[in-house]
């Protein structure tokens, strides 16, 4: 089998077999086959696409290219759950906590932030003592005791992933949505869980623009999934302004107290409400969807489900934090509307980058985050605001630039006629 041959056949539109695809996974990570090869197969990939074959395919030779979590001993249905990335996308933080108070196994490993998009890692190392390392013997017990971990994930899980990843980084191959899929799914089957539920953002701060390319991404992952015999649903959600107010990791961490205590933004309790109502009926916690939704609402709002996140933190290093004094900067500044109306949109790419640029965020993997700044907003699309009213606040350590002040300025649409609030979640994909 020689390399040239299947890039020539990707070229033509021919679809790559099983035994190809294996082939080409397993001879760049082992160093077989050279960089040049793997992005000119890339390229074809990206211009021929992939069928639902060869999608699952290259999942499963991704998947194989390292160590697969055994979770079975952990007791009962073990439940995890996948963004594609946001502005203010706290979410993991409150479903966690929120499906462990019933019961349900929530055995997760997360990542990073890089660029505009929020790392659930990044937020909760912004807790003083909360440890993100864990062997895997004791992930797994603090499972079976509290019903849920959070973890980073290790080198040896998927390489091919991290190896793909850097080549298309550099050759202009990310947006290829069969890849994108194969991606995600082969690092959440990597962990082992039985339910995953993938959050797919779509719109200004997200990575899929359109509807159409989000329901396809959406429709190939959930059959990746139940390929492999996995429960597997996508939610397609609302990435046109930022999820809830808070934007920046000690500010978005104290958000998701707020949540857990019954105080959270409607768009957050909305959407994380939603996707444990799967989850738990999914672990068997509910007799139906209704009833699991039901069982979520008042765990948000009895004190359960922030007991349960305060008894996660501590099982992980954090103990005795002060939610309401945590967050120290030298600066808080507002920033006013400079006209009367209705909020059309808030562009939630824009907010993202100003508070990467704040500090929040990095802009490649070696940069450091400040914990403390970020972006808060006061006023959500759909809102009626007077000039000289608070849109959001700006906490600080730095010098607040012209270029994150232009960045705010270009956020905000505010028209004259009435604007309805936008739905969360648009679609439900089985």
């Amino acid at each position: 089998m020689r390399m040239v041959d299947i890039i020539e056949r990707k070229r033509m539109g021919t679809p790559n077999t099983q035994e190809e695809i294996k082939f080409v996974i397993d001879g760049y990570v082992n160093g077989d086959i050279p960089d040049y090869q793997v992005s000119a197969w890339l390229m074809a990939i990206y211009f021929q696409g992939m069928d639902d074959d060869e999608a699952f395919f290259l999942t499963k030779a991704m998947l194989y290219s390292g160590d697969i979590i055994d979770l079975s001993q952990i007791d009962g249905v073990k439940v995890d759950k996948h963004s594609t990335g946001g502005v203010g996308d706290k979410t993991t933080l409150v479903l966690g906590p929120l499906v462990a108070s019933v019961g349900a196994k929530l055995a997760k490993l997360s990542g990073r932030g890089l660029g505009h998009t929020g790392g659930t890692l990044d937020k909760m190392e912004s807790v003083p003592g909360l440890r993100i390392d864990i062997e895997e013997e004791k992930f797994i017990k603090q499972v079976n005791e509290i019903n849920m971990a959070v973890a980073g994930q290790t080198k040896k899980i998927v390489p091919a992933d991290k190896l793909l990843y850097a080549l298309r980084d550099v050759t202009g191959t990310v947006p290829s949505i069969p890849l994108i899929a194969s991606s995600i799914m082969s690092k959440k089957l990597a962990s082992g869980a039985d339910v995953i539920c993938l959050d797919v953002k779509i719109g200004d701060g997200a990575f899929m623009k359109t509807l159409e390319d989000a329901e396809e991404l959406s429709r190939i992952m959930v059959s990746i999934g139940k390929s492999f015999g996995k429960k597997v649903t996508a939610f397609i959600t609302n990435m046109d302004q930022p999820l809830g107010f808070a934007v920046g990791n000690r500010l978005e961490v104290k958000e998701v107290v707020d949540t857990l205590n019954g105080k959270g933004p409607d768009d957050l309790v909305e959407l994380c409400e939603d996707i444990a109502s799967y989850m738990i009926y999914y672990a068997r916690k509910a007799d139906s969807i209704e009833a699991a939704k039901a069982l979520a609402h008042d765990q948000l709002n009895n004190g359960k489900a922030y007991e349960k996140f305060l008894e996660f933190t501590k099982a992980q290093g954090a103990n005795d934090v002060d939610y309401n004094n945590f967050i120290q900067v030298k600066d808080v500044d507002s920033y006013l509307a400079t006209e009367t109306g209705y909020i059309k949109e808030i562009k939630a790419l824009n907010i993202g980058l100003a508070s990467m640029k704040l500090g929040g965020g990095r802009e490649t993997k070696e940069d450091d985050i400040d914990p403390n700044v970020g972006i808060v907003l006061t006023k959500k699309v759909g809102d009626y605001v007077k000039k000289g009213d608070v849109l959001l606040d700006i906490y600080r350590n730095t010098e607040l630039t012209k270029e994150i002040v232009s960045l705010l300025d270009d956020a905000y649409i505010i028209v004259s006629e009435e604007i309805k609030t936008p739905k969360t979640i648009q679609k439900i994909i089985n």
